[in-house]
């Protein structure tokens, strides 16, 4: 057997674990530190000559010739197909690896742990005390917390091998994405100006035409741009937390007016996680005060004695900072609780039930690894619709955007499910204030001090999204004005005292990050000019020669197939049908976003600027109930309150708008060239018809709201998405609503762009003969 210390070098102070013990008991003593055993093979982490106070060792790597299913009987069940924490077929390898980090402040001895686990194996795997005298390892005397390797892979379960391997060719794609449609960008520049140069006139149209490209092409660049950084590969292990000796962890169900059966919901499923009872606490942080929360709660916490209610006082006039001031209620209010304030700190939406193996699984990255200092797992839903119309589901960012995020150390937290070190979030002065994003504000301010962040990309929690177009509409605004509320306090990442210690990486992700939301102002000028460019009849593609017209056309369409073959590798971890939603969900939600950005940081009061309000999603009232099939409201009071109540008036205008100009453009086409069937079809080859063909995709995507408060989906009723318990009321999502259904129906959508790849294609070889 290999037995290995490792001793990393540490930028910051490893945690002092606070009480081994319950966190409501007094310490227990120490048993047989003084026995001859103890003494031959243990040693005081005090009397180390190169650790210092406060400081820990490391974790000590054990590697143990054995399947991950069969462990010690004291952590579990043993079971000889699946993993007795993840659930798995095992074993995934020959051997398990399990990482053991010394808890201190601990009432056992090493030589009790040593006797206990290497007793649990057969006479393969070597004892501990059977070592030689002169390679006995040096162990710390208290008793280890396990973490054990299930995969080298976090995410194996989601991305089967095959997609492993063609995604991991994400950044050459890319690369050529990009490429090619600058390539194609600085011709049309090129021949813009010979064109002037030429006829001696200024085409302003064609010149506007650019802009407009460029301004819809900007938000996909960005993302192909920043999964380039995929090339430095993405190594995070499958970890799970064994046996009793756990750290402590206070976990935070934050809420504000959201229904209270939802809330219990979350409080049980938190109060049941695989994690000892003793080692943990459930804190319900109601920043409602809602009476009837209180009583809810009060009525749980006889069951489980470790769940306990807050609620703030707060005064009119006084800032109070949302989300982030109630996070920061918390952690002052665990401080007067038995036992003070944990280890860990571990966070909840109100709306998010844990997987029992959440804790083991997330706080395990925290345990082996002393200056990471946050690790998150991806929100999931388990009520989202057929076919998902609005896009609610965040799989394109959890399942593609993060993990590159991740690759280049810059995870953030995603807002729930997330693990802390307590130690990391005093020194940050606890939860960031001034943003109502307060989760990315708090990672990237930790990344700013110099600690690490981690994304666990396993399916630990499932909530649910809003169940209103406007509570949709308010959720993605609120996150928006986050992001540019976090840019502006840390100076987008490029300056500043809180991001001192960010790298290179680091500065450059939360820099486009959040100016990507800025340009969705610039995206949406873009799509409003579109149509003026249309119906103004000007030239929109300017060139000197045919031989310049046919390169253009041949370089266009280079560059849209390359970035059709790069969207499908790009998307595969999410799926490609969901990354096609995303492309369409960021044109029709652009005004939104603008019109927030605008009223909130750009426009005075007196002209009708005002300032960001929070409002949790939960507690956002549905007076249509337009997902219910029996109780949803009618067909014209749905159009009247989604069309002007949600400014989906907007899309329809634009819509009119677009046809009417497509149209004009084609008819002057015509018209102009009645005698030539071959310049007609060049007009409009030049005009209305030049790839990708921008108002048609454009069109396609503002009908999504419509269509969605013409025929909004059916949903079931939530109670009927959950698995409860009859004896202790704890509901799980079921199998079937974890899983987004798609629709036949869905093929339409793919049409547009299937005809428009082949449309482009045709141009390309048309252009060699023309």
């Amino acid at each position: 057997m290999k037995l290995q210390r490792s001793r990393p070098s540490t930028l910051y102070q490893t945690e002092t674990m606070d009480s081994l013990p319950r966190l409501d008991t007094p310490e227990a003593p120490v048993a047989n530190r003084g026995s001859p055993e103890a003494s031959a093979h243990t040693r005081s982490l005090s009397e180390s000559s190169d650790l210092g106070p406060g400081q820990d060792s490391g974790p000590v790597s054990i590697f143990l010739p054995r399947p991950a299913y069969q462990r010690p009987d004291s952590y579990g069940q043993r079971s000889p197909t699946n993993c007795t924490h993840c659930g798995s077929i095992a074993p995934r390898f020959g051997s398990t690896t399990i990482y053991g980090t010394p808890l201190k402040h601990t009432p056992a001895t090493s030589t009790e742990f040593l006797d206990k686990f290497s007793n649990c194996y057969s006479s393969r795997a070597t004892s501990f005390i059977q070592v030689p005298p002169e390679k006995q390892p040096e162990v710390v005397a208290e008793p280890l917390c396990l973490v054990e390797r299930v995969h080298g892979t976090d995410d194996i379960d989601h991305l089967p091998s095959w997609k492993r391997r063609i995604n991991k060719c994400t950044p050459i794609f890319s690369i050529a994405a990009v490429a090619a449609y600058w390539v194609y960008f600085v011709y049309r520049i090129k021949y813009t100006l010979a064109a002037q140069e030429k006829y001696d006139r200024v085409y302003g149209m064609a010149w506007t035409f650019i802009a407009v490209e460029l301004g819809v092409a900007l938000p996909t660049l960005f993302h192909q741009f920043w999964q380039v950084f995929l090339i430095k590969g993405r190594s995070r292990e499958k970890l799970r937390i064994v046996g009793d000796n756990t750290p402590t962890v206070d976990v935070f169900v934050t809420c504000c007016k959201e229904d209270v059966g939802i809330i219990t919901d979350t409080v049980r499923a938190a109060a049941a996680v695989d994690w000892p009872s003793e080692r943990f606490r459930v804190v319900v942080l109601d920043d409602g005060a809602d009476p009837e929360l209180k009583r809810a709660i009060d009525e749980l916490s006889e069951l489980y004695s470790n769940v306990y209610y807050t609620a703030r006082h707060k005064i009119k006039g006084v800032p109070h900072h949302f989300k982030a001031g109630n996070l920061n209620h918390g952690l002052e209010f665990v401080k007067d609780l038995p036992g003070g304030p944990s280890a860990y700190i571990a966070a909840l939406d109100a709306d998010m039930i844990p997987e029992p193996e959440w804790l083991r699984a997330v706080l395990a990255h925290l345990v082996i690894e002393p200056q990471l200092a946050l690790s998150c797992p991806p929100q999931l839903f388990y009520n989202l619709p057929r076919n998902d119309p609005l896009l609610q589901s965040l799989d394109s960012f959890v399942h593609i955007s993060e993990p590159v995020k991740d690759a280049a150390g810059v995870a953030w937290c995603t807002g729930s499910g997330y693990a802390i070190r307590r130690l990391a979030l005093d020194g940050i002065g606890g939860f960031p204030t001034g943003s109502l994003a307060e989760d990315v504000c708090c990672s990237s301010v930790l990344l700013g001090a110099g600690w690490k962040t981690a994304y666990v990309h396993e399916p630990l929690q499932y909530g649910t999204v809003p169940e209103s177009f406007g509570g949709h509409i308010k959720q993605r605004t609120r996150w928006t004005i986050g992001t540019v509320q976090t840019a502006l306090k840390l100076n987008f990442c490029i300056w500043g005292p809180l991001v001192t210690h960010m790298s290179l990486f680091q500065r450059l992700s939360g820099f486009v990050y959040t100016i990507s939301a800025l340009f969705t102002v610039f995206l949406t000028a873009s799509l409003l000019t579109m149509p003026i460019v249309l119906v103004s009849g000007g030239t929109l593609i300017a060139y000197a020669t045919n031989d310049q017209l046919r390169l253009l056309a041949r370089l266009c369409s280079v560059a849209l197939l390359t970035n059709r073959l790069n969207e499908w590798v790009m998307t595969l971890p999410a799926g490609y049908r969901l990354g096609q939603r995303d492309a369409g969900a960021t044109l029709w939600m652009a005004p939104y976003h603008a019109i927030t950005i605008v009223r909130s940081f750009l426009l005075p009061s007196f002209l009708g600027g005002k300032a960001a309000a929070f409002s949790s999603s939960g507690s956002q009232k549905n007076e249509l109930n337009e997902r219910d099939p029996v109780h949803r409201a009618g067909l014209w009071r749905r159009l009247r309150v989604i069309i002007f109540g949600s400014g989906v008036w907007i899309h329809i205008v634009y819509i009119l708008f677009c046809i009417a100009a497509v149209t004009a453009s084609t008819a002057r086409g015509i018209i102009i060239n009645r005698n030539s069937v071959l310049q007609t079809l060049l007009y409009m080859m030049t005009h209305a018809c030049w790839p990708p063909l921008l108002w048609l995709i454009a069109l396609n995507a503002y009908w999504a709201p419509i269509h969605y408060a013409i025929w909004p989906p059916n949903m079931p009723d939530r109670e009927d998405l959950l698995q409860r318990d009859p004896q202790t009321g704890i509901a799980y999502p079921k199998e079937s609503s974890k899983k987004l259904e798609w629709e036949k129906s869905n093929v339409l959508h793919e049409m547009q762009y299937f005809l428009l790849t082949a449309y482009t294609i045709v141009l390309f070889v048309g252009s060699f003969f023309y």
